[in-house]
């Protein structure tokens, strides 16, 4: 039993399939996806986009195959990836086939976009042969006009109808590969979506409240919208879609599964919003150690607080605090204990050591235990 039953979630039981070497659902973590922006003919301005998201942390990123020209270069680019690729294909069934064929892991594509049962039945032999996934992407803005004429505007019946009536018709060619996004801008319609197809289903759920907007709307309407749905235990993977850099939805996408504490991925900042008692500048501290903590992959927390008000408190529960003192003169915690003091000059590179020598720490104590376990 857990000791603490009000942070538990209890995910929905989903079936689980693989996207390349990741998997998706069951119990396999929730996984982090992006899509790159550049001209995917691009092959090298691609490349250094994926290594960015790669960086930052990405699972499975998507690429867009609008033309022959793009689907061209995707086997160039599946072999410069480090992550599975999905292959975007909206109408053409032809640039589906030509994406299978050149490495993607996954296609995302709605089977009722692409004309006859034939066609369908065309890409789903591709995506067999070639071990693809697919994603049905089920989107608010371009739901099919007889489901708009029958329900007079979106809402959740129509995008699950439209979810459902596309999953049938790779049921009937025996493909069960896939997983299912219905999304849509206005958070409520894409949450009463995703609540109602949860029910009906038992593929894997990819989560996204789309066109959320820029970084700072665009991350508070995602956090509402995919938190909520986490938070009861629905989604498999993620997607924040803002109108920002990809690396910037990936590190996002990981903040609301560290909030969760659905998966931990770097340095878990905890600060204060600063007010006149603080004994150093806690916003440009906290906005610059971000930056420079971005390459630390291990799990782990930083408290930095501008007083002794809160401080001491916070920092008794992370890996690493800080809290600010008079004269210049701050307190540094190790594993919630008091340990030194420091000053505001070189402050923090102080702590970017601290924390650099704590991973460091942590990772060389995992890997001790994989050699115990392995002997």
């Amino acid at each position: 039993m857990s000791l603490r039953p009000w942070r538990d979630i209890v995910r929905r039981q989903s079936r689980q399939i693989m996207v390349g070497t990741v998997p998706v659902g069951g119990d396999a973590p929730v996984t982090v996806q992006t899509m790159t922006n550049t001209p995917t003919p691009d092959i090298r301005a691609t490349i250094d986009q994926i290594r960015r998201c790669e960086d930052a942390g990405v699972d499975i990123i998507r690429v867009s195959c609008p033309d022959v020209e793009s689907t061209a270069a995707l086997k160039q680019i599946v072999r410069g990836s480090r992550v599975p690729i999905v292959a975007d294909i909206h109408f053409h069934y032809k640039r589906a086939l030509e994406a299978a064929d050149a490495g993607a892991a996954c296609l995302r594509i709605n089977p009722g976009n692409i004309g006859s049962s034939e066609r369908v039945a065309e890409v789903v032999r591709a995506a067999k042969a070639n071990g693809c996934a697919i994603r049905i992407g089920v989107n608010g803005g371009s739901l099919e006009k007889d489901l708009l004429e029958k329900y007079g505007e979106p809402c959740p019946d129509a995008l699950v109808e439209s979810a459902l009536d596309h999953i049938k018709l790779l049921q009937d060619h025996d493909f069960h590969e896939y997983k299912v996004a219905v999304k849509a801008s206005d958070l409520f319609l894409a949450v009463a979506a995703y609540q109602q197809l949860a029910e009906a289903v038992d593929c894997p759920l990819h989560l996204g409240i789309t066109e959320a907007g820029g970084f700072v709307g665009g991350t508070v309407k995602s956090a509402i919208g995919i938190g909520s749905l986490l938070w009861y235990g629905i989604g498999d993977t993620i997607r924040v879609s803002l109108s920002a850099e990809p690396e910037d939805e990936v590190r996002v996408g990981f903040e609301i599964l560290k909030a969760l504490g659905i998966r931990n991925r770097g340095v878990r900042v905890v600060s204060c919003p600063s007010c006149a008692r603080q004994g150093f500048d806690v916003i440009r501290t906290v906005q610059a150690l971000e930056e420079r903590l971005q390459h630390i992959r291990t799990p782990m927390s930083l408290s930095v607080l501008g007083c002794v008000v809160n401080g001491p408190g916070e920092a008794r529960e992370t890996d690493i605090g800080i809290t600010g003192g008079g004269n210049g003169k701050h307190m540094v915690y190790l594993s919630g204990v008091t340990d030194h003091h420091v000053q505001d000059e070189g402050m923090i590179d102080h702590i970017v050591r601290l924390v650099e020598a704590k991973a460091a720490e942590i990772e060389a104590a995992e890997a001790e235990l994989q050699v115990v376990a392995a002997e």
